[in-house]
This record gives C-alpha cells, structure tokens and sequence, in this order.
C-alpha cells in the first residue's frame, strides 16, 4: 500500500512539475478550502466559548420577564413559524417545479420567466421581504404583526429557493426511469408521483433544509411582520419573537449581551440538530 501511494505521489508530482498551472490552482483550491473550514470553526469556537456559559436555567422559563430574559417563548415562535412556512412553501415550490419540468414544453418563454424570477427573487434582501410583508399582509390585509404574517412572508421567501432546488433535483433524474414507466403502461401523473419524485427526494430535502436554515436565521423581515412580543403568541394573529429576533433584541438593548450569547448557541444548536435530522431522513429514503 505504501509503495503504491508513493508511485502515486510521484506521478502527480511530475504532472505539477509539467505544468505549474495545474500546481497553482492546485494550491490555491486547498488554501481555499483550509481557510473557509477555518472561518467556520472560529466562529463557532467563539460563539460557543462566549455562550455556554451562560446557559442558565432562567433562560428557558416559561414566561419571560426582565430578570431571567427567558428564551422559551422564543423557540415556539420559532418552531411556529418555520412549521407554517413549510407548510405554505414547500407544496407550492414542489409543484410548481413538478410543473416546470414535467408538463410544460421545453423552450417555453414562460418558464424561462419563471427561473429567471426565481434566481432575481433569491438575491433580494430580507429587509425587502420584509417592507412588502408588511404593506401586503399588515397593512393591507389587517392581520397587524402577527405570527401568520411573518410565516406568509417568510414562505414567500423561500419559496424561489424550494422550486429552484426541486427543479433541478427533478431534472437530475434520468429520462430513462420516466421511458420504463411510460413502456409499462403508467400515466404522467404516476409516473411523477411513483418514479420521479421518490428518486429526486435527496435534492428536494437539501433545499427545505436550506430553506429551514434561512427562516430559524432571520430577522429583518419578521421585525416588521411578526413583531417583538417575548410572549407565547394565544393565536396566529398573535405578535411574537423567534430566536434571531430575541437576540437581536437584546444586542441592541445593551444590557442582556451575556444572555443573547447563550440564545446564539441555542439557535446554532437547532440548526445543526434540524440538519442532521434531515440528512438522516434522507438517508433512510434514499435507501428505501
């Protein structure tokens, strides 16, 4: 094995040495790649050191209040919200992509449209989402700040990521399986939902996974739509806090910034454990 993986070291040693081109971007893709896994690790290195802590008890009280700066109203809204957003997104990012690639024509100008929409619509800021959230839903459809306004916009926002993962998990897969559905006597509707889907369920959980991490991460757009109450929301026109947004609260407040360090953790935590959650659904499907 040893003599084997030094004749390999050496054939590519002379291949660099041929071409020093292939040696510097050979450098630089390892730099590249040794420099962001060293980014991440500081940062959660830090957020960890600065928030473990001052993990207490207190902080996942029921209720909240200006003595123990509870977290837990938090995290329902959180839960809430992610929940009602996926539920409004994902079927519409779904088939809306099932329509893209399945049904409509290829070369159609109106799906050009639409993916060149859904690519504009995924670059926008959050605080632009926000701004139409709340003149649309707010404003416009009385709903005031609530928890149902800020998942409306926060499924909104997503929704471009979800059709655009979905499409391309879609056409990942081989028109081969679509022909022996089609030669067995299968319509098109049995054949997306018992063929084609089942095979394209990896990428479409990669993209509710990314879609998860955006809306557990954001906060400009659920300031102006859901609003800042730490409380338990009674109903979904309740105003009420996620995690970013208690964070960022108590950031700018000045005086809870220990507190607002262990939310971080908190919040990294369910990220990395709904992550891991999918994957291993993914897993267990893909195998299936």
């Amino acid at each position: 094995m040893e003599q084997i993986k030094s004749r390999r070291f050496k054939k590519r040693w002379d291949s660099y040495r041929k071409n020093p081109l292939s040696l510097t971007l050979f450098i630089l893709v390892n730099l590249s790649a040794i420099l962001t896994i060293g980014i991440l690790l500081i940062l959660v290195g830090y957020i960890l050191i600065k928030g473990i802590p001052n993990l207490s008890l207190d902080l996942f009280a029921w209720q909240y209040n200006s003595e123990n700066v509870s977290m837990m109203p938090a995290i329902i809204n959180t839960v809430i919200i992610t929940l009602l957003s996926l539920i409004i997104a994902v079927p519409l990012g779904i088939f809306s992509a099932i329509y893209l690639v399945e049904y409509a024509k290829r070369g159609n100008k109106f799906v050009g449209a639409v993916r060149i929409t859904a690519e504009t619509l995924s670059g926008i800021p959050s605080i632009v989402y926000g701004l139409f959230g709340y003149l649309l839903f707010v404003i416009a459809c009385g709903f005031t700040m609530s928890i149902l306004a800020g998942a409306l916009t926060l499924a909104i926002m997503v929704l471009p990521i979800i059709l655009r993962t979905t499409e391309e998990a879609l056409k990942a897969v081989p028109d081969s399986y679509r022909e022996g559905s089609f030669g067995l006597g299968a319509g098109r509707l049995r054949t997306v939902f018992k063929i084609v889907l089942p095979s394209a369920i990896p990428g479409i959980l990669s993209g509710i996974i990314l879609s998860i991490g955006r809306i557990v991460g954001e906060t400009a757009a659920l300031i102006y739509t859901s609003g800042t109450v730490a409380e338990i929301p009674n109903s979904l026109f309740s105003s009420g806090r996620t995690l970013s947004v208690h964070m960022y609260a108590l950031l700018s407040e000045g005086l809870y910034t220990t507190q607002a360090y262990a939310t971080a953790v908190v919040l990294l935590i369910m990220v990395i454990g709904i992550n891991a959650l999918s994957g291993f659904l993914a897993k267990k499907i893909t195998m299936r």
